[in-house]
């Protein structure tokens, strides 16, 4: 059961991170990834994959001369990497930073067709086209991330130049679209994002209302998108009208009981549909967003928090079907799980969605990303083999190594705006109740106390809050207790609490009037952990994967090089023991060494009957998230077992 949504919003700049973990990787997409991916997307790199999206706007304003270059949804990149940028300037204010963004919302401004209209592929290329083919063109997708990045800059700086562009926007899509308008559905769904964030930041209830209806609207008619087809003589990418599996219009999202079709598209539906469901207490919505949950998380999510299976059209596929080197889990289908997560927090603070959303940031995200901030996954497989991986029919998505840049470049501008909004993920607040959903250093301006968190996680089992009330009255302060943690001793000013009966559904709730500087202290042994998959899944039966605390660890051959990966096994009492890494890219970091052996080939023929070699060896983990950055090499997450 859900409550309508009382949750103040917490707006970025309440939250500054001073974390171990975190900030190292906030300060690298601070100083390193925002001005790479600008210079990229200025093409200001030579040897990148061009981007041409800011010449795009250019172009469409009548500031230069040129053709539009890109894919249809180019200008998504740098709205994302707009808001990213305004996320950063809310914790890390950067005149320059600041001023060159403004120059771009100036561009943007000027792209804008007299009517509200924005899309430079319509207004530079085939303005003749515009509307008339929403299952391929993108036009109310661009239109979502403009719009949630004008809402975050508005939030962030206070400057309203986009909000305002992206109202009339907005407004010019209403005017067009709704009951008793133009029926109309998006072919990727995000606008129900966008909309939904204008209507958070000005309260419009125009937008809300338009949002409501694309959700409604989806699946009443499942042929929407093949008479849509009949009405026009041409098309973009050759996209099937008839597969309505495929962007989730098969039937009305109460309907809906599996997680289907293209990965990213759902995960942003489901996202809105929560979001709304919480806005106006809709339970049946909720509900049905509860059933796509666990259709996701149950059967269809990887260890990593990884979703999409299926490097054909990037979806979803069948229940248990997790290939581990044929894989999909894009980047931006875990960032959208993690917008999933939040949302449904804030409908129930249940443990089941902070947990997955701790498993998505640690692992099948910034997976996505190289330690030194310029190559990025838009694939995060969970088994590599070099010379085959990214070179075979039907592994040629799974690349061995980041590529700096991509023709499809939706991913790193998507893990620019969610690490720089990190802040946004850890809290909620109730008018009774300040929740914690996430273990991490840093200084949270609340509205009922100030609360400064000191934490050693993930290495570490250690965290405190220190609270320093702003109100006479009790409130409740809720922690999240991440599922694994099976004991700890958790301590109030010094002492020692019985937690136990202070738990439910994954959080710790105290409450009292809180004083000046109360503490809360939580230590937690993180043993590693063997993870055993259900015996469903084809490509883990008789395997075994490595976590400690929130992190999923891997075999790369640099560790492992008596032998390659496929002949090595986890012993099945593997003495398990952690060390620190201290030289090269992975220094500072926690790994693991086991027990295992190796089998060893007597014969170099292709087959043989000859018995392999058998020697004992100890084999070496490494966190998921930092793969990949020592050379190309093999990498699995799954090791047979003994």
């Amino acid at each position: 059961m859900m409550n309508k949504k009382k949750n103040r919003s917490i707006a970025p700049d309440q939250i500054l991170i001073e974390d171990d973990f975190w900030s190292r990787i906030q300060t690298l997409v601070r100083e390193i990834v925002i001005p790479y991916q600008e210079k990229i997307l200025n093409d200001e790199i030579p040897g990148v994959e061009k981007s041409h999206a800011l010449a795009n706007f250019r172009i469409a304003a009548g500031l230069e001369e040129g053709e539009f270059y890109g894919m249809v949804f180019q200008d998504s990149d740098v709205a994302k990497w707009l808001e990213g940028v305004a996320y950063s300037l809310a914790v890390h204010p950067d005149a320059a930073l600041e001023e060159r963004a403004d120059r771009v919302i100036e561009i943007i401004e000027k792209a804008q067709c007299d009517d509200g209209y924005l899309n430079t592929y319509f207004t530079v290329k085939e303005p003749e086209h515009r509307w008339q083919n929403l299952l391929e063109c993108h036009e109310l997708y661009c239109a979502g991330h403009m719009m949630e990045a004008a809402a975050a800059y508005y939030e962030c700086t206070g400057k309203d130049r986009l909000l305002q562009v992206m109202r009339r926007m907005a407004d010019h899509i209403d005017r067009r679209f709704g009951p008793g308008k133009e029926t109309g559905i998006p072919g990727h769904q995000e606008i129900e994002i966008g909309l939904l964030k204008l209507y958070h930041v000005t309260g419009e209830e125009r937008y809300l209302r338009l949002a409501e209806y694309f959700l409604e609207e989806r699946g009443k008619n499942p042929d929407f998108f093949r008479e849509e087809a009949a009405r026009r003589d041409w098309t973009h990418f050759g996209m099937d009208p008839e597969d309505t599996y495929y962007n989730q219009s098969y039937d009305t999202v109460y309907n809906q009981k599996d997680a289907v079709g293209h990965s990213v598209r759902a995960v942003y539906m489901y996202t809105a549909m929560a979001d709304l469901a919480g806005i106006q207490g809709n339970e049946k919505l909720y509900q049905a967003c509860c059933t796509l949950w666990d259709s996701i998380t149950q059967k269809r999510m990887y260890l990593t928090a990884g979703i999409g299976s299926s490097g054909q059209q990037e979806c979803f596929t069948k229940d248990y079907d997790l290939p581990n080197d044929r894989i999909y889990a894009e980047t931006c289908a875990s960032i959208g799980l993690i917008f999933y997560a939040k949302r449904m927090l804030e409908c129930d603070p249940d443990g089941r969605y902070a947990d997955v959303m701790e498993r998505a940031f640690f692992n099948g995200t910034i997976s996505g990303m190289q330690l030194d901030g310029r190559r990025f996954f838009y694939v995060n497989p969970l088994e590599v083999n070099p010379g085959i991986s990214g070179e075979i029919f039907g592994l040629r998505h799974v690349l061995p190594q980041r590529p700096e840049w991509y023709t499809c470049a939706c991913c790193p501008p998507n893990l620019v705006r969610l690490l720089t909004s990190l802040g946004h993920y850890l809290w909620d607040e109730t008018p009774d109740t300040i929740y914690s959903h996430m273990f991490a250093g840093q200084e949270a301006e609340l509205e009922k106390a100030r609360i400064k968190v000191k934490s050693l996680y993930p290495w570490e089992g250690a965290v405190s809050y220190t609270v320093q009330a702003k109100t006479q009255q009790a409130f409740r302060i809720g922690i999240h207790i991440p599922s694994y943690i099976r004991r700890m001793e958790v301590r109030l000013n010094r002492e020692v609490i019985d937690a136990e009966d202070k738990l439910d559904k994954g959080y710790l709730y105290l409450k009292r009037i809180w004083g000046e500087a109360d503490e809360i202290r939580i230590t937690f042994a993180m043993p590693v952990r063997r993870i055993y998959a259900n015996q469903k899944l084809l490509d883990d039966a008789g395997k075994a994967a490595l976590m400690r605390g929130p992190l999923v660890y891997c075999f790369e051959g640099v560790d492992n090089q008596d032998a390659s990966l496929q002949s090595l096994s986890m012993a099945r009492e593997p003495n398990a023991e952690i060390y620190r890494i201290t030289e090269g890219p992975l220094a500072g970091m926690t790994g693991i060494r086991v027990d295992g052996k190796a089998l060893y080939n007597r014969s170099e023929a292709l087959y043989t009957e000859e018995t392999p070699e058998v020697k004992d060896v100890r084999l070496t983990a490494i966190p998921y998230f930092a793969w990949s950055n020592r050379g190309e090499n093999q990498m699995r997450v799954w090791m047979r077992q003994e």
